[in-house]
């Protein structure tokens, strides 16, 4: 194998292992062929909705937790940080104390080569249909994996006609949001948020859309994407540069990557 890619700091977000829509053998690969002082795991890395309701737990799901702990081992810190699908571990989180390289938490606030500093968070907190309606986003959570279990066919279909992946629940669920007004509040939490703590930005996981952009008011966003569809990654380089890796468009050597 390769020598890893190394980074400064990894955030990676939303593995939802526990359900089929997981794409283990991916973060796994994404894993071994890159590396990081600090890795941040930005919430649902286990979904514990899912697990509630019915056991899935394959060998190649502990294998991305044995592919972590075998980073925290080599001296990579790793900072589990928790989403609304593994909220159980909200429960511990805050008298969690750190084991080796390894801690629990709700949130935390990375500090960049350049001295800025960003709040780093699931983002599900800033969501309102997770906080206070937590019925309709398990329903929506439902509608969304039979989506993606259809997407499945529908990529199969257009494979066989040579054209790209796409995502027709990942469409879906952003024009249903987008229609409804969700992100422009959304925004607008994480801006009011980062400017109370006086941040200069927010990295998050939470609506599986890979993006870096700036909001209103100078604040920075970035968000991990997810490792269900769209298997994307942040990474800080060692000079303090913010960039999106798409480990689907890279080959499995990782040669395409940075």
């Amino acid at each position: 194998m390769t020598k890893p890619k190394k980074y400064r700091t990894i955030w990676i977000s939303d593995f939802h292992l526990g359900t089929r829509r997981a794409q283990a053998e991916a973060v796994v690969n994404f894993l071994n062929h890159n590396d990081a002082e600090t890795i941040y795991l930005i919430g649902d890395v286990v979904d514990g909705w899912r697990l509630a309701k019915k056991f899935y737990w394959p060998a190649s799901h502990s294998a991305v937790l044995k592919a972590i702990l075998e980073k925290a081992k080599q001296g990579t810190k790793i900072v589990y940080i928790t989403g609304n699908h593994d909220d159980f571990l909200r429960r511990h989180s805050r008298h969690a104390r750190a084991q080796g390289n390894i801690s629990l938490t709700d949130e935390a606030v990375h500090v960049m080569a350049d001295r800025r500093e960003f709040l780093v968070i699931h983002g599900d907190q800033y969501d309102r249909v997770t906080t206070n309606h937590r019925w309709l986003a398990l329903t929506s959570d439902f509608m969304y994996s039979g989506l993606i279990w259809f997407n499945r066919y529908l990529n199969k279909v257009r494979a066989w006609l040579g054209l790209e992946y796409w995502s027709l629940s990942l469409f879906m669920k952003q024009k249903v949001k987008a229609a409804i007004g969700w992100f422009s509040r959304f925004e607008n939490r994480l801006v009011r948020e980062c400017q109370k703590r006086n941040l200069a930005g927010i990295i998050c996981g939470h609506i599986h859309k890979a993006e870096i952009r700036m909001l209103k008011n100078n604040i920075f966003y970035a968000n991990a994407g997810d490792w269900v569809e769209s298997c994307t990654a942040l990474v800080e380089s060692l000079n303090g540069e913010i960039g999106i890796i798409d480990w689907r468009k890279t080959s499995a050597a990782g040669s395409k990557v940075g």
